[in-house]
Order: structure tokens, then C-alpha cells, then sequence
């Protein structure tokens, strides 16, 4: 009997990579190796229950990464700027130089591009701008690639975004993306995109797949939740000047974010039909808002008092 390719996953026991992991262990397509820096986990304990395999490492160890991608076809890698911040390029080309020395037959990143350069160079956005050196670097090196990505989660309504409430009797959100379109996706369907790239791997390697479940205006979007929530809900275009000068750590960065993609990212209908191509079971933003339902009706619930707005 054959065994099957395997592929390991890092970040297996966050969103992105737990997403991954458990698309490929519900396939059963590949034999899943997932990489965590605490094997003993709650995380990975139900991971190691789905099937996969658990090996402990950390992309600042460069001998855990070669460990764990011995006798691999294929990796999923992902890093995470919010969490080690500059720090994020280290550990990138950590993950792509044991890429190489494994001799990985697919590698496959979620990254983002430069936003830096879509802007001609007036906008910086370090999260967006080190992942597109590390794919610079991946090119490079000459690996075979697949580039992921995925767009603004529909999750970061329940976390970087959440609604306020105002002395109007509505629920806002707002940020400096103005009237141009936002891509967004949940989360949790990026697995089942991920999954498909593996399984075509001469049609996908060398492209950037970006992974779309809802491309509208922001004041669509607030359309969308007032009908399903029953709540009054509106965004709000903040400028970019102001939104930065918000001091929150991050303004800025969020701040040049949007705007770059207000000015420079009209649309991506392209990435949203070939996601759904992919992933059958993308989750519209109307499917995931009716989802999510009381969680929205919870947060709505416990509002402190309303903000003049």
C-alpha cells in the first residue's frame, strides 16, 4: 500500500493554520504533520485526536524546522506579523530556507503583497510589506511556490472591529477604506482553498491565489447585517489622517492599510469566483453573519454607554 504524501502545517493551533490543518485531516488526502511550540496543548491535543501528527518547534529554531520537514512533499507555511512584528522577517525566511534544504515539492505561503508598492512607495504597511519581501526571497531561491491571499477577515468584527453604539440608536464601524470595495473572507474557509492547491499542484505552483468569500462596500456590508440582526447598523469613512492619529497601536499602519486599498484595490471579483472554485463551501458574508447570529446579538447586548458620534 502506498503512503500517503505528507504535508506539514505551521501554525497549525491558530486560525489560518488550524484551518488548513483540519481541511487536509477532513480530506484524508495526505498524511498531516502539524508544527506548534506547545505539543501538549489543548490545541494540539484535538488536532493529534483528528489525525495528525505533532511535532514541537518554533520558527526561530532552525533545527526544529528541518526536523519536522524531513521526508515532506509539501508545507503550509504561515507567520504572524501581530505577534512578533519585525521580527516576522527572521522567522519567514527561517521557514523558506528549511523549504529549500528539505527539497519541499510544494511550498505553499500565505502572505500578502507589498503594499508599499502598490502605492508607488507613499504608503508603508509592514505587515503587508515584509510578507511581500519574503516572497521576493521564496522566488528567489527558486522553490516551488503557491502565494495565499486571503482577505479581511469577516472575524475581525468580533475582535480588531468591533461595533459601537451611539447616541443615534446605531451600531458603527468605520475605518479609512471610504466607498471602494473590501474584499473580506471567514477564516475558516481558507482550509478547504488550501486543500484544492495542494491537490493541483502543476495549475497552481508559481501563482498568488487570493482567497475572497464577499467583495462589497462597507455600507453594503452594514445593509447586510441591519436586515439580518435586526439592529441598526452603519459604517462610517473615517480618513486616513484621522484614523491614524487615533494613537492606538497600529493607527497608522491600519490607517495606510485602507488606503492604499481604497485607492488602489477597486475590486477583486477575479480571486472571489476562483475561491469559490476552489472551496464549493465558502461562506458568503450573509451565510456567515445568519451563522453567527447571537454571538452579533451578545456583543450588541453588553454595549457600555453609547459614544457621541
Amino acid at each position: 500500500m502506498n503512503q500517503k504524501k505528507i504535508i506539514l502545517v505551521t501554525g497549525a493551533t491558530g486560525a489560518q493554520g488550524g484551518s488548513v490543518a483540519k481541511a487536509l485531516l477532513a480530506k484524508e488526502d495526505y498524511a498531516v504533520r502539524v508544527l506548534t511550540r506547545n505539543a501538549a496543548s489543548a490545541a494540539a491535543h484535538n488536532l493529534r485526536l483528528l489525525g495528525a501528527d505533532v511535532v514541537e518547534g518554533d520558527l526561530d529554531d532552525k533545527q526544529s524546522l528541518a526536523r519536522a520537514m524531513k521526508d515532506v512533499y509539501g508545507v503550509f507555511g504561515v507567520t504572524n506579523f501581530w505577534e512578533h512584528y519585525q521580527q516576522e522577517y527572521n522567522q519567514g525566511k527561517n521557514l523558506i530556507d528549511a523549504v529549500k534544504q528539505a527539497g519541499v515539492t510544494h511550498f505553499v505561503y500565505s502572505s500578502l503583497p507589498s503594499y508599499k508598492k502598490l502605492s508607488n512607495g507613499e504608503l508603508e504597511v509592514p505587515h503587508c510589506d515584509l510578507k511581500g519581501e519574503l516572497e521576493e526571497y521564496t522566488k528567489s531561491l527558486g522553490i516551488p511556490f503557491t502565494f495565499i491571499h486571503i482577505a479581511f477577515y469577516y472575524e475581525n468584527f468580533f475582535s480588531f472591529f468591533p461595533f459601537k453604539l451611539a447616541e443615534d440608536g446605531r451600531f458603527h464601524f468605520g475605518f479609512p477604506q471610504g466607498y471602494t470595495k473590501l474584499a473580506m473572507v471567514s477564516v475558516e474557509d481558507l482550509g478547504g482553498v488550501v486543500a484544492s492547491v495542494f491537490n493541483f499542484p502543476i495549475a497552481y505552483t508559481g501563482r498568488t491565489v487570493g482567497v475572497v468569500g464577499a467583495d462589497e462596500t462597507c455600507d453594503q456590508y452594514a445593509a447586510t447585517l441591519t436586515r439580518i440582526l435586526g439592529y441598526p447598523v452603519q459604517y462610517d469613512y473615517i480618513p486616513r489622517d484621522i484614523y491614524a492619529s487615533f494613537g492606538f497601536p497600529g493607527a497608522e499602519e491600519l490607517a495606510n492599510m485602507f488606503e492604499v486599498q481604497r485607492l488602489y484595490i477597486p475590486s477583486r471579483q477575479l480571486d472571489l469566483i476562483e475561491s469559490y472554485g476552489l472551496n464549493p463551501a465558502m461562506q458568503s458574508f450573509e451565510q456567515w453573519v445568519t451563522k453567527n447570529k447571537e454571538r452579533f446579538v451578545q456583543s450588541f447586548l453588553v454595549q457600555p454607554e453609547p459614544a457621541v458620534v
